[in-house]
């Protein structure tokens, strides 16, 4: 009898209802042997912050995204700033015998002067009767509001009038007719601009709802920067809670925000400007964003990312404009203004809450420095003329203002020596899935001195990934097994992007795809789920053996489980290729009874077709799926499906591992 335990029955038999093959169709000639040295002299720690995420404002990501704010356009900004502007998406409630809507610069905020104008010609009685319901501007946020039945909004609003006033602030239908709920603001005395709160409790549910402000009464009203927001936010923070969730999902060590290319823009007068993005909501300006062609109020402004960073236990990562844009750059003799912006926000994010700008930070609510410690000079800027001087620039000043963050630099160190100082470099790859799934080895030879690897955007790009499918996924599963195995020379990593709208899809493929009221995970999601543990545990040394291990990749490491206080072994293996492989593991290092009897598990992600892609009508079309791995031990076999990413996940006991960089005293139960 083979000494391996064989995979049971029930699981061959569902993979080969999946591949429609029978049990005489397997191809027995495929055998790979993995080998796992699990003794203490094996371990290495990987970095504790290996594997994180990354926000850009792309895709309304933020806007109309995780930024729970309902109304697009709060502050009628985004036609700019000269009069008369575009007020889009708003839209008027009645014709132009009954009600006329323009915009003036007459707001009480100097730095968003816009408000609306709305002349109600009509009126409750006389020769010119308002139609029901009254006359007036509805919103209907992006693409169609949330609202739920008992779910509470607080819409607020600024208003003024010369003649007295009843406003009817109600959430509706996408056609008005279905009321969900209502107040009236009837004040005597709104002649200066008065701020007004409203808290609606929705009873029905539609998720393609609008927020509509009316009136049957003759006269001028103005108003400005209206808001809806539901009461139901991640600890009240203002993070859309099943986004949020999403992210909570990846257990990410670190969030680099907020952009990518929204920083830089393709000017720099529209570049993302921290400054304009912190203090009360109503008071910032907003801005368009020229690379990806929309407006942000930036209610998701520089303090909420920092927010949310705390929220999710990541460690910030500051992407920094260094005066370059896509399409212009400020010479390095005149960078000292963009380098003094950066100084202030580091300071608001970390300095004393008596300071200039931590006191700004403090009076929104966070007296604590927040914990930031990496900061991201340009985003894909290296080889751009005053790149290298700048950045020279910004890494001094920033060493010698605050010495313990560490600064990363914009320009590739894998392949040659920079010729800068830097603690970090910055590396990117989208392509094609064959070449993602190769470059597992880009690091393999990279220099083990100098400045390690940040990967922040990795992706399966073009006809292989669709809106997400499973070849890119295992092409990125692969790729990331490789960074995982050379995280001596590699930091950190993230996915890129991370959210899509789904009604402004501006880039493919994306992570987290949503709607006002729906979200699924692409495969390319699911697949960083099963590297969620890897930061912080031991990796270890094993060695694959196959017929065609070109196209198997594999990885061991130990991870404690925070949730049943458990040590396991977690091995992750990609089959790339189109035929079932017989996989023979092999661990060593270990004791016998450091395996515990119970409770090992395979969990697998795949599909029937490379091309299968989850929806919002099948969700869950790929994803993983996990079952018990019986009898599992030193020795286990089991059958790897075509294109296929599985992880056999171990409990052990009673053994110590060591580990590197610690005395024997400093030994880990692992």
């Amino acid at each position: 009898m083979s000494c391996f335990h064989r995979v049971s029955l029930g699981f061959f038999i569902g993979l080969c209802v999946l591949y429609q093959c029978s049990a005489l169709e397997v191809d027995t000639n495929q055998t790979a042997w993995l080998s796992v040295n699990a003794s203490e002299a094996s371990g290495r720690k990987i970095p504790d912050t290996l594997f994180g995420i990354f926000f850009e404002e792309i895709n309304h990501a933020g806007a109309g995204g995780l930024w729970a704010e309902l109304v697009s356009n709060r502050g009628f900004e985004a036609g700019g700033p000269n009069t008369p502007s575009n007020i889009d998406p708003w839209s008027i409630i009645g014709d132009d015998s009954s009600v006329i809507v323009s915009t003036d610069r007459s707001s009480c905020f100097d730095r968003n002067k816009i408000a609306l104008r709305m002349e109600v010609l009509c009126d409750r009685y006389g020769t010119n009767v308002c139609p029901d319901g009254g006359v007036g501007v509805y919103n209907p946020g992006f693409w169609g509001m949330n609202v739920e039945q008992g779910k509470k909004y607080k819409v607020v609003l600024y208003i003024r009038s010369l003649q007295s006033v009843n406003i009817s602030v109600s959430l509706t239908g996408s056609n008005g007719f279905q009321t969900l709920a209502t107040a009236n603001i009837v004040a005597a005395d709104v002649s200066n601009w008065t701020k007004t709160e409203i808290l609606l409790e929705a009873k029905e549910t539609n998720h393609n709802a609008r927020l509509q402000l009316t009136t049957s009464r003759k006269g001028v009203v103005w108003f400005d920067q209206v808001s809806a927001m539901p009461l139901d936010t991640y600890k009240g923070h203002g993070f859309r809670n099943d986004l949020f969730g999403m992210l909570a999902d990846l257990k990410p060590r670190f969030i680099r925000f907020p952009g990518g290319c929204f920083v830089e823009g393709e000017w720099l007068r529209n570049a993302f400007r921290w400054k304009e993005t912190i203090g009360p909501w109503e008071e910032r300006p907003g801005h368009f964003g020229d690379v990806w062609l929309y407006w942000t109020d930036e209610g998701l402004g520089y303090f909420e990312f920092l927010q949310l960073a705390e929220d999710l236990g990541a460690a910030p990562i500051w992407v920094v404009n260094n005066g370059i844009s896509h399409n212009d750059e400020v010479d390095t003799s005149s960078i000292f203004p963009f380098l003094q912006e950066t100084l202030d926000s580091l300071e608001f994010a970390k300095g004393a809450p008596d300071s200039a700008w931590g006191s700004v930070r403090a009076a929104m609510g966070h007296p604590e420095p927040f914990d930031l410690r990496y900061v991201a000079v340009g985003n894909e800027d290296c080889g751009k003329k005053n790149y290298r001087g700048n950045y020279l620039k910004f890494y001094y000043a920033i060493k010698h203002a605050y010495p313990d963050i560490k600064v990363i630099s914009n320009c590739d160190g894998s392949t040659r020596q920079l010729d800068h100082p830097t603690d970090f470099y910055d590396f990117h790859i989208y392509s094609d899935a064959n070449t993602v799934f190769s470059m597992a080895h880009t690091f393999d030879h990279a220099s083990r001195s100098g400045p390690k690897a940040f990967v922040s955007e990795y992706a399966v790009t073009g006809k292989d990934s669709g809106t997400g499918s499973l070849l890119a996924g295992l092409a990125e599963a692969g790729f990331l097994i490789g960074i995982e195995r050379n995280s001596d020379v590699v930091e950190m990593a993230s996915y890129a992007p991370l959210f899509v709208n789904v009604n402004d899809r501006r880039w493919n493929p994306d992570a987290i795809v949503f709607n006002s009221y729906q979200v699924y995970g692409t495969p390319s999601f699911w697949m960083q789920r099963f590297f969620s543990e890897s930061s912080g545990g031991i990796l270890l040394n094993s060695t694959l053996q196959a017929n065609s291990s070109s196209l198997l990749i594999a990885s061991a490491i130990t991870w404690k489980n925070s949730e049943d206080n458990k040590n396991y072994l977690r091995i992750k293996i990609v089959n790339f290729g189109s035929n079932f492989v017989n996989l023979k593991i092999s661990i060593d290092g270990l004791k016998p009874s450091s395996f515990q009897s119970l409770g090992s598990t395979r969990t697998v992600l795949t599909s029937s077709n490379l091309m299968d892609e989850n929806s919002f009508k099948e969700p869950n079309k790929v994803a993983p799926i996990k079952s018990l791995l019986e009898k599992a031990g030193k020795n286990v076999e089991d059958v790897l499906p075509p294109h296929s990413l599985t992880s056999f996940d171990l409990p052990i006991v009673s053994t110590e591992l060591w580990i590197p960089g610690t005395d024997s005293s400093s030994k880990s139960s692992i």
